[in-house]
């Protein structure tokens, strides 16, 4: 649970180590609106990916299914800066199916907390084996990251990209290939 007064208090120090007068008109409101900005973009923590991928609706087919482009938002664990890109995820369904915006949803509420990518294309994949027990799941997720553009190595544009697989992707070259296609890359 998000301690909006702790945020606050933190946002005032932090502030005031900068060498701002945190009483200048346009800081006044700072502490507060970035606690408010924190409950907004970390709410993830506070939700369940097996309660999005709960609704499910019986298939006769296992051809693959492919939601790509979903554009998510996080905030990397090391730096405290957003990283942002599109996820891809695929999977061959095992008898269910979810709503395609089921899979969007997955990615917000893993997205939506303080995160290492690596570690978020993991926990989406995890998910959606866990929840509808599909043949198999691929994610690619590219982000760029903004602790890379606009400190450090400074290098706007670059992309990190993950994949995570699991059954059927992880054991057939054929499945990776097809999803790779599907994609357009």
């Amino acid at each position: 649970m998000t301690d909006e007064n702790k945020i606050r208090e933190a946002i005032t120090l932090l502030l005031e180590g900068m060498g701002e007068d945190v009483k200048r008109e346009g800081l006044v409101e700072t502490p507060d609106r970035i606690a408010r900005m924190y409950t907004e973009i970390l709410s993830g923590k506070e939700e369940s990916a097996a309660e999005v991928l709960s609704k499910r609706f019986k298939v006769d087919n296992s051809e693959m299914v492919l939601e790509k482009d979903i554009v998510f938002y996080s905030m990397c664990e090391h730096h405290l800066m957003p990283f942002y890109g599109k996820a891809h995820i695929a999977y061959i369904p095992n008898g269910e199916v979810v709503g395609l915006s089921k899979l969007a949803r997955t990615v917000e509420v893993f997205a939506k907390r303080l995160q290492l990518q690596e570690q978020l294309s993991s926990q989406v994949a995890d998910a959606i084996m866990e929840n509808l027990n599909p043949k198999g799941v691929m994610v690619v997720m590219e982000a760029e990251h903004m602790c890379m553009t606009m400190r450090g190595v400074k290098k706007p544009g670059s992309k990190t990209v993950t994949v995570a697989t699991r059954g059927v992707f992880e054991t057939d070259p054929a499945m990776k290939n097809l999803f790779f296609q599907m994609l357009g890359k």
